[in-house]
């Protein structure tokens, strides 16, 4: 049998916690590593583990991965969760794109100076209700089919779903004009394995609080 997926990271969500929902959604199970010090992570890059020096990187199929996004291109690949052809991995590969533009910027905003987060937050809001949320909503009602791409669940879906609910954190009220945006999240989260992985105790992790944003900093040295 071959050995679970092994994801080096700390314990929070950081730019780990995509590759978690996606292998949630595909329902693989895996086992986590985490890095509890500055010791921790510059064992892993002294052995050779961190091709560029950083995390995250996961353990799968013999080989050391590093890149979020290497690791969910080859997660989707692997799992039929990135579209029948290239015309179909492109569109989602656009979508993705688009959605990482947004999720990195609520990423980062738990490090934005005090006196700079209420314009980020408002900037956040903005461009979620005008540059980002109207494009997947006009997408599924373009076509009329429960998924972004060629009816069939992709990486897509779970990212989408996953950036609907840190959005939710944020402000419950931007999703409520995307109605077909809703539905997708409700389905989403209602198929076996992703509905698994939203229970409590599972290896979702919650939001960044104060404690956990000094540990992770404290980690990668980060002023």
């Amino acid at each position: 049998m071959a050995a679970k997926p092994k994801l080096h990271y700390f314990n929070g969500r950081g730019r780990m916690e995509c590759i978690r929902w996606l292998l949630a959604a595909a329902g693989v199970e895996f086992e986590e590593k985490f890095i509890e010090s500055p010791e921790d992570l510059e064992k892993l890059k002294k052995d050779g583990s961190l091709m560029f020096q950083q995390v995250p990187m996961v353990e799968i199929d013999g080989m050391k991965m590093v890149q979020t996004r290497a690791i969910l291109n080859y997660i989707a690949t692997k799992y039929n969760l990135y579209g029948k052809d290239m015309k179909e991995r492109a569109l989602i590969d656009m979508y993705v794109e688009g959605m990482a533009d947004l999720y990195e910027m609520i990423l980062l905003l738990p490090l934005c100076p005090p006196d700079q987060k209420d314009a980020k937050v408002a900037l956040i809001k903005e461009r979620t209700i005008n540059r980002y949320f109207p494009v997947f909503e006009k997408v599924l009602k373009s076509h009329g089919q429960d998924y972004l791409v060629g009816n069939k669940l992709s990486k897509a879906d779970v990212y989408l779903v996953e950036l609907l609910y840190i959005v939710e954190e944020l402000d419950p009220s931007l999703i409520t004009s995307f109605p077909l945006l809703k539905a997708l999240k409700t389905r989403i989260s209602n198929l076996p394995t992703v509905k698994k992985f939203l229970q409590p105790g599972s290896q979702r992790k919650p939001p960044m609080d104060e404690k956990s944003l000094e540990k992770a900093k404290k980690i990668f040295n980060i002023k």
